[in-house]
């Protein structure tokens, strides 16, 4: 039995989930990881205890409550590529929405008092303004952001009837790895630019793909908010510590504040590789936004966060030495 509150880290051995798990190893609290490993992986876990199952197992969902004393959940779990949301909607609906009703049931039965949700950008759609503040009219375009918003929409509902308090995050684009290299983003066929880029650049893949190149943006290519893992990683913490001193329940957005083009991005990767990338030009995808940037300040004033990785060749950098990690081994 845990002689101390636990926390309990749903989808924590993927890639966003086992960052935040790496930084809680600091605070010495008792983390208990819930993972399907359908897209993790157990090695990426590194400190706390691995049950292997799913959110939307509410017997196993509630033993765990019960047996660690869970007073604060982090919740990861979750379906994150757009375009099979779009092909499969259902299992968008079931593995995003459906499974996280089930464990927002769980923690109004055990009364589990704070609650840290990992939204997105998508709730925003194709917004009138690029840079969305957390007031900006959520009309996702697509299931895995309708998805989230129905997660977000349940969790409010349960606030104000309960006394579970909540931060919903809404991640832009998040990039990058542990820069010591301990642990990375090693998701299989990612969809993610930072990601195809550096596998391309490593030879996992023959090229990159830019979708459009006719935006109304600098370089005519779509321009995006690209925020380091390990910030986001610390966004958590200190959502974890504004909670746990009695902070209301909120929303915030997780960014720079600032973006970069695709190109900008791709000629990031050939610096720190040091060579070419080789570069096919195909048109717009349904549903890209030419720009989506974050309007970050309230997250600032509010969790007193304070990013360390706010720089592009950094982030790509930490993201290529992770992928040539993975290669030799």
């Amino acid at each position: 039995m845990a002689s101390r509150p636990g926390i309990l880290v749903t989808g924590g051995a993927g890639y966003i989930g086992s960052h935040v798990v790496q930084q809680l190893s600091q605070w010495n609290e008792t983390v208990i990881v819930l993972d399907d490993l359908s897209t993790g992986f157990a090695e990426s876990i590194t400190y706390g205890k691995l049950i292997e199952g799913k959110v939307g197992d509410k017997t196993l969902v509630t033993d765990i409550l019960k047996q660690y004393k869970i007073d604060t959940v982090l919740h990861f779990a979750a379906k994150t590529v757009v375009p099979e949301s779009v092909r499969d909607p259902i299992k968008y609906f079931q593995n995003n929405t459906a499974s996280t009703l089930n464990l927002l049931a769980c923690c109004q039965a055990e009364q589990v008092k704070n609650f840290v949700f990992s939204s997105t950008a998508a709730v925003y759609g194709i917004p009138s303004n690029p840079v969305c503040t957390e007031a900006t009219p959520t009309l996702p375009i697509n299931p895995y952001g309708a998805s989230k918003l129905m997660s977000e929409q349940m969790l409010s509902s349960l606030s104000h009837a309960s006394h579970l308090r909540h931060v919903i995050l809404r991640y832009f684009n998040v990039a990058g790895c542990d820069p010591e290299g301990r642990i990375g983003q090693s998701t299989k066929n990612a969809t993610l630019l930072t990601k195809v880029a550096v596998e391309a650049a490593v030879g996992k893949r023959s090229h990159v793909c830019i979708f459009g190149t006719d935006y109304d943006t600098t370089d005519g290519t779509g321009v995006r908010d690209y925020i380091h893992v390990q910030d986001l990683a610390d966004a958590h913490i200190q959502a974890l510590k504004y909670l746990r001193t009695g902070g209301d329940s909120i929303t915030l957005n997780c960014g720079y504040g600032h973006g970069f083009s695709v190109r900008e991005v791709l000629s990031a990767v050939e610096r720190a590789a040091q060579q070419p990338l080789t570069i096919k030009e195909e048109p717009r995808r349904a549903g890209d936004p030419p720009c989506l940037i974050a309007q970050a300040d309230k997250i600032r004033s509010v969790l007193n966060w304070q990013p360390k990785h706010d720089d592009l060749d950094t982030i790509v950098e930490s993201a290529l030495n992770w992928e040539r990690k993975l290669m030799r081994k």
